[in-house]
């Protein structure tokens, strides 16, 4: 597993872990929607300053999370998640 796969799975989990959209996500973290998206999906390769500035927001976001950039970089099998879409999930 490389980086950028451990970085997507740590961001998805943080996401997950303060029920936001991407949409919301991205704007904590200074970043675009579509740029998320991207990492999100193993697309693109990112810089460690912005990891470093994803780590620093989303600190101020939550005063009590005190996550380092190492945090972002490190797997975790426990911060793997599933997210369906809405038009994926099971009617009623």
């Amino acid at each position: 597993m490389n980086l950028s796969e451990v970085l997507a799975i740590n961001l998805k989990y943080y996401r997950k872990k303060y029920n936001l959209s991407q949409e919301k996500f991205a704007e904590i973290l200074g970043t675009t929607l579509s740029y998320l998206n991207q990492i999100e999906n193993n697309k693109v390769d990112v810089r460690v300053s912005t990891i470093d500035k994803f780590a620093k927001n989303i600190n101020v976001y939550d005063k009590n999370a005190k996550i380092k950039s190492e945090d972002l970089v490190i797997y975790k099998k426990s911060h793997i998640t599933t997210f369906k879409r809405i038009d994926e999930r099971e009617k009623n």
